[in-house]
């Protein structure tokens, strides 16, 4: 990849105990490029979290390196934006506000305050929410509040989204509308994207790659690329066999030493579409 944006190289991820150095996750090493889209995929208990932070420059990797642009990230950084499930608004603040906070935040270069209304009107016009400016959290319904957590991230025109299950709590009609909304976004700012989620159906529709994380510790199992166009909502088939070859890989990580000489259950494409396993 010659124009690498983020990269990660030997992370890894663990706690110490009484018995000495628990490790989570081994080894990680992942470069992304300007405009793409990786999701990470696992089970409960493998570390996505704790990587994300890491790659946003919020934790200390136990070792290994995380670069922004060829420069070692030491530490949160403007040209890095994160979201979680939960949008953490501020209830006290409009929605124009906690838009406007994100510029606020530690790191954030100062801006003329004309530049600082170019940005912020921007981004909530990008999101659709130029009605809500002035409503309150919670006058806002559950997508309006991850519209707004967007915003917050877009007004301070990152290079990289970082975003940890950002739908999750969502109903799947307004989820289908944030994941359209967020290819939309990816595709008009050039912005690239890290998203962790347990929905497989998730990460196809919405990945240029998909990375499965698992085993005790933790470590890549596999990487599809998935060169397909947008919208994939109808590529029933193709879509299909690679989420088959997720689950049987997931499934295959996940067997006991006892269980290794009993077949693997047959696959469907109908497998519920979302990681119910809870390694640790």
């Amino acid at each position: 990849m010659s124009d690498v944006l983020l990269e990660a190289r030997g992370v890894c991820l663990g706690y110490p105990r009484e018995q000495g150095w628990h490790s989570v996750l081994e080894d990680f090493d992942l470069q992304l490029a300007p405009g793409e889209v990786i999701t990470l995929l696992g089970p409960s208990g493998v570390g996505k979290s704790s990587l994300l932070r890491v790659l946003a420059g919020l934790q200390q990797a136990r070792s290994g390196s995380v670069s922004l642009r060829g420069e070692p990230l030491q530490g949160p950084h403007p040209r890095l934006a994160v979201a979680f499930q939960d949008p953490s608004l501020l209830p006290w603040l409009s929605l124009e506000s906690n838009v406007a906070f994100g510029l606020d935040f530690a790191r954030q270069p100062k801006l003329a305050a004309s530049e600082r209304r170019v940005r912020i009107d921007h981004a909530i016009e990008a999101v659709g929410l130029q009605h809500a400016r002035e409503q309150y959290p919670a006058q806002l319904s559950g997508g309006m509040a991850q519209r707004t957590a967007l915003a917050r991230c877009l007004a301070r025109q990152p290079q990289v989204l970082l975003l940890d299950e950002p739908f999750g709590a969502l109903d799947e009609v307004t989820r289908a509308d944030m994941q359209q909304l967020l290819l939309q976004l990816i595709a008009q700012h050039n912005t690239a994207a890290i998203l962790i989620t347990h929905d497989i159906d998730e990460a196809l529709l919405l990945s240029d790659r998909v990375l499965l994380l698992g085993n005790h510790p933790a470590r890549t199992l596999g990487q599809w690329h998935i060169d397909l166009p947008h919208p994939r909502g109808q590529r029933v088939e193709e879509l299909g066999a690679l989420r088959i070859d997720i689950l049987k890989t997931l499934r295959r990580a996940s067997r006991t030493p006892e269980s290794m000489s009993e077949p693997l259950p047959p696959e469907t494409a109908h497998v519920p579409g979302r990681l119910h396993s809870h390694a640790s």
